[in-house]
């Protein structure tokens, strides 16, 4: 899977490239790290990372990428993790930042928004489209994009979420939240 390898530069466990980019066109992750003007930064961080701290996150990698270019996922980490610290047993620091970069990086909610309408769009009356979300922004896309469709009957009130087992088989999907609808005809 491409997020499992280093040579991409999705994780903040495995040192690689800074990169996150699931093609190979557009700008990468370092990119927007060495070039974004710092409330840019903090902004986007905020905003596709949902990071409390990004301010001072992108004020450490503003200092950080004076000193010389941040080309890697281990010198990223240790920006982030100077910058906010690291509580033993919580989760990673880098964690949200790594998310809204890859989410910038990507285009990823705009390419869901994008998708979505023309997935319904294909499917006759009575098929179904299912969504698996990762975190509460692509939810959020799929909720809205779901309940504002007046072809679509939303089957899942509430997202359905992984249990305890299948999250102890796949601790990936411990965020996941699925979402369905149905086609129907549109009432006249």
């Amino acid at each position: 899977m491409q997020l499992d390898r280093a040579g991409r530069g999705f994780s903040y466990r495995e040192d690689g490239p800074l990169d996150m980019r699931m093609g190979d066109e557009g700008p990468t992750a370092a990119d927007l790290v060495n070039g974004l003007p710092e409330k840019e930064l903090a902004d986007l961080i905020f905003q596709f990372g949902q990071e409390p701290r990004s301010r001072r996150i992108a004020a450490s990698i503003v200092r950080a990428r004076a000193r010389g270019r941040i080309e890697t996922t281990d010198q990223l980490t240790g920006v982030v993790v100077g910058a906010v610290g690291r509580r033993p047993g919580g989760p990673h620091p880098a964690r949200r930042t790594f998310q809204a970069l890859r989410i910038a990086v990507n285009r990823e909610l705009e390419e869901l928004a994008a998708s979505l309408p023309q997935a319904v769009d294909l499917l006759a009356p009575g098929g179904r489209v299912v969504v698996i979300a990762y975190h509460s922004l692509e939810d959020r896309v799929v909720k809205q994009t779901f309940r504002g469709n007046d072809h679509l009957a939303v089957l899942t009130k509430k997202p359905l979420q992984p249990t305890e087992d299948e999250i102890r088989a796949n601790p990936r999907a411990r965020s996941a939240k699925l979402r369905a609808a149905e086609r129907v005809e549109k009432a006249a």
